[in-house]
């Protein structure tokens, strides 16, 4: 049986990663109301009144900073599933640590040259990286406990 200890590196690793990806979560809410405030352009007519602005939904500056929230939503939720799951198996402070800066870095440069310049290029090496580590950890997950059933 693997022990988890708030004192393992990993754990710690996976604790600070987490709290940083929240925080770039709430830091890209601010953005798409800074980006709305500054086109004018709201999802609800009391807010587009209060700002003097229109109800629109399909800006693309909007969209474009939008749909990096939502590709958040997405795969952040599934790293801190994973991450904690993958945490049981015991893993090498190193290599966990490894995966969890990866993934938070992923996010970040995906959100970056999403939402704020756009490179598909960068951006999907940002996509890729994340989504490679929460199926990395997905499957050794699979394959430690597969044993036990």
């Amino acid at each position: 049986m693997v022990s988890i200890s708030l004192a393992d590196p990993a754990v710690q690793s996976y604790i600070v990663y987490s709290a940083v990806l929240a925080m770039k979560m709430f830091a890209i809410t601010f953005l798409t109301t800074k980006v709305r405030v500054s086109k004018k352009v709201f999802a609800n007519a009391e807010d587009a009144k209060a700002n003097n602005g229109t109800v629109k939904f399909d800006d693309p500056d909007v969209e474009r900073v939008r749909r990096a929230h939502l590709n958040d939503l997405e795969n952040i939720p599934a790293f801190w599933v994973l991450g904690a799951l993958y945490l049981t198996t015991g893993p090498s402070a190193f290599l966990a640590t490894t995966l969890f800066r990866l993934f938070a870095a992923g996010r970040i440069i995906h959100t970056i040259f999403y939402a704020v310049t756009s490179i598909p290029r960068v951006r999907g090496f940002g996509f890729a990286s994340s989504f490679l580590v929460n199926v990395y950890m997905g499957l050794q997950v699979i394959l430690f406990y597969l044993t036990s059933l």
